[in-house]
Order: structure tokens, then sequence, then C-alpha cells
């Protein structure tokens, strides 16, 4: 299979309800690999590297994000992926 590499970018309320820190704890428990970070706009957007499975987990994950979040609309695409990354951080 290999390793994939995902770019998510995640809107609605999804600044000051802990997603990033909650994103890093995910990805942790799943074994991926990347960042996550706030944007600007109010979005989050998360880079992910990890096996197909891992990261359609993760995607499920992100869809709803922690507790307090309300996820509206979540953009992902596929990327080639960066051999640079060997841990998940928050940005």
């Amino acid at each position: 299979m290999g390793i994939k590499q995902r770019h998510y970018l995640v809107s609605g309320r999804v600044q000051g309800v802990s997603y990033r820190y909650s994103a890093q704890q995910q990805a942790h428990k799943l074994g991926l690999t990347g960042w996550v970070r706030n944007l600007a706009d109010g979005r989050v957007e998360l880079l992910i590297q990890g096996e197909t499975q891992q990261l359609e987990d993760m995607l499920k994950w992100a869809n709803q994000g922690p507790r307090f979040a309300k996820v509206t609309s979540l953009e992902v695409s596929e990327q080639i992926p960066d051999s640079t990354i060997t841990d998940f951080k928050i940005r």
C-alpha cells in the first residue's frame, strides 16, 4: 500500500475549541504524521500522512472534531508524501 498524504481544510467553529490539540491526539492514536495549524480566515489546515485506513479514520474524526467544534465543510486533496515529516506537530 504505502504511505499517502492528504491535505485538509476544515471550516466551521474549529478555532478556540481545542481542534488542533485534539487533532494531534487523534493523529498520535492512529499513528499518523504531519501537522495542524489555524488559518487567519478561521479555518484549520491539516497535512497528514499514513496508510489508507488510517487516513480514512482521521477523515471521519476531522468531520466531527472535538466536542465543542462544529464542522461545516471539509476540503480534502491528495498530495505526494513529504518524506521529511516524521511526527505530528501543532504549528
